[in-house]
């Protein structure tokens, strides 16, 4: 009897992509009493154009569950997170540890889901970064794939799987040169091959014949799968142009290009069906197929439909895959391997007259033989006892004090990682400026009653009398270009002089007459700028102004003149280069300290009802 455990599965597939190991051994486990939350596929090569399809699949599975999650039968529950799809990003792959372990955390405390074992079909940096994480009662790297030979993206995904192999408590593997593979990393190493749903694939009760299948001429040699790039297509079309007279029907998603198939007239192309009705397919075949591509990929590949094709007793015909070989060593040639057109043929010839009842018992008993029941318990057997020796190992003082020193290893990690990327993005790219847009305004200048000048100050620079010069020399260029015949200098603030002073010299010395500049010297805020400056505009009844100022002071500066005179009409123009902003990628300190200073202020001056 096996104790019920919690399962994390982290999954190399989505749960409604096609029927595989994944779904079946955790429906079972569900089934049997088990709580499994299932991740979908958090990939293991960057997202491409071709991808569209199943990313807009994820938005609508996130949608319809809660924060991603959903329940889809007692204790079977799916996991659709939306991350960044670069799963070789170290700030990509911090982002989305951050996102999922938030997301894992909170679900966990609200369905009391604890001490979990973790189940991973996924060998990327992300799936080893949840593991240390979620600190596991026993980890499963389940191995069905060489995923490194899968494409050229997914080689960098070697390094993290050999350290899967190295630390997992238990590795299932599905072929013997995987097995091979991960045994120079591991000790732990368990062959399982794919197993097959003996209650699925039955003859006890016949299934219905398809109603697409029922006028096909025979012999019906019949695939079911995906149509994936590994699938021999000229093989398949060779064999059919040399059998006019038999149909070849291949139910599966088209995952490439099947072009090739397409153009011969009797191959029928039946594209997905759902797995609860592939029993009523096969039953309508007289002999089936794998026909694979030899390649370095399929070398590591154990073809889980060899056994769905034999509980259905039918005759399977096979391409020369190393884990056929020792399929048929184990069970006794009962697997047909060709390795052309010709022998396919020959093969199909042969095999598509009826077997002798002993032949068809042979099938089903190597397929019971390989039941996914069996599979599954001797898998929980193995898991029990690593629990066990985990817990063990978990009560001593040496297991509390190694976890202690782990998580605050982890800890520090996390929070140097988190200064890296803090620094990168505030001193090291435009995020600064991106989010400082919003205070800036600027308008072209237009006909006014007066330039009005605010105070250089020290909000801005954190230095005595920084920005003072640029504004007077703004100012300057507004009048003498005619768009006011007077200017409003208003500053408070006192230095080795009045800065309102050394701002109207500088505008007297670019040529500006004295008797045009008027002076307000008891502001030392943007509330009263606008405050004592607006009494002047109402004593000589001005109510059209051009604003100077730095440029990320101008939201405050506009909007307080809203709040205070708002049938004052002003028109923002300020500075058009500023030295203490200059800058478009990256930020100082002291700019960074500046654009808070301007959000502070706005929330302060909200909160005391001056906006």
């Amino acid at each position: 009897m096996t104790h019920r455990h919690d399962i994390i599965c982290i999954s190399s597939i989505d749960w409604d992509f096609i029927w595989q190991g994944h779904q079946e051994i955790m429906s079972r486990l569900a089934a049997d009493g088990h709580r499994i939350l299932y991740i979908e596929n958090t990939g293991v090569r960057p997202a491409r154009i071709r991808d569209a399809g199943r990313i807009r699949a994820r938005l609508q599975n996130w949608w319809r569950g809660t924060k991603g999650f959903r329940e889809l039968r007692p204790n079977l529950f799916v996991l659709s997170p939306l991350i960044l799809p670069l799963p070789y990003s170290r700030v990509a792959r911090w982002i989305n540890r951050q996102i999922l372990m938030r997301s894992l955390t909170r679900w966990m405390k609200a369905t009391q889901f604890s001490r979990p074992v973790v189940w991973t079909f996924l060998p990327t940096p992300l799936a080893l970064d949840l593991i240390r994480q979620l600190e596991p009662v026993a980890t499963v790297y389940h191995c069905v794939d060489e995923f490194s030979a899968s494409s050229a993206d997914a080689r960098r995904i070697l390094a993290s799987e050999d350290a899967l192999f190295a630390s997992a408590d238990l590795v299932f593997v599905t072929s013997e040169k995987l097995r091979v593979r991960a045994s120079r990393h591991s000790q732990r190493v368990h062959l399982f091959p794919s197993g097959v749903s003996i209650e699925a694939f039955t003859l006890a009760e016949t299934p219905a014949l398809p109603a697409e299948m029922r006028d096909l001429p025979r012999p019906i040699v019949g695939y079911v799968g995906g149509l994936h790039q590994w699938v021999d297509q000229s093989l398949i079309a060779a064999a059919a142009a040399q059998m006019p007279e038999a149909s070849f029907v291949l139910v599966g998603p088209e995952q490439v290009d099947v072009t090739t198939l397409q153009q011969q007239p009797n191959i029928h192309l039946l594209g997905q069906r759902p797995h609860s009705e592939l029993a009523s397919y096969l039953s309508a075949f007289d002999v089936t197929l794998v026909p694979y591509r030899i390649a370095e990929y399929t070398a590591n590949v154990y073809p889980a439909k060899m056994n769905e094709y034999l509980a259905m007793g039918k005759p399977v015909i096979a391409t020369d895959l190393a884990e056929v070989r020792r399929f048929n060593q184990d069970h006794g040639d009962v697997i047909r391997i060709v390795g052309s057109a010709d022998e396919m043929v020959a093969a199909v010839r042969e095999l598509a007259q009826e077997a002798a009842p002993g032949v068809v018992a042979q099938r089903k008993a190597v397929a019971q033989a390989n039941g996914w029941h069996r599979r599954i318990a001797a898998m929980l057997s193995l898991i029990d006892a690593a629990v066990v020796a985990r817990e063990r190992e978990a009560t001593g003082w040496e297991g509390r004090l190694r976890r202690l020193y782990a998580r605050a290893r982890r800890r520090t990690i996390e929070a140097m990682a988190a200064v890296v990327v803090a620094y990168l993005l505030l001193f090291q790219t435009p995020f600064v400026w991106w989010v400082a847009s919003p205070l800036k305004l600027s308008s072209p200048p237009v006909l006014a009653d007066a330039i009005v000048v605010f105070a250089g100050g020290v909000g801005e620079s954190g230095k005595a009398g920084g920005g003072f010069q640029e504004r007077a020399t703004q100012a300057v260029a507004l009048y003498k270009a005619g768009h006011a015949p007077r200017i409003i200098i208003s500053s408070g603030y006192v230095f080795t002089l009045h800065e309102a002073e050394v701002m109207k010299t500088v505008a007297v010395n670019s040529g500006v007459p004295a008797d045009a500049i008027l002076l307000e010297e008891r502001a030392a805020t943007t509330y009263e700028n606008v405050t004592f400056t607006n009494r002047i505009l109402e004593e000589h009844g001005w109510r059209r102004i051009l604003l100077v100022s730095s440029p990320y002071h101008m939201r405050r500066a506009l909007l307080t003149w809203r709040k205070t005179a708002p049938d004052v009409t002003v028109t923002p123009t300020p500075v058009p280069q500023s030295e203490f902003y200059a800058s478009s990628w990256g930020a100082s300190f002291d700019q960074i300290r500046g654009v808070v200073h301007e959000y502070a202020a706005i929330v302060s001056y909200w909160w005391r009802g001056r906006l």
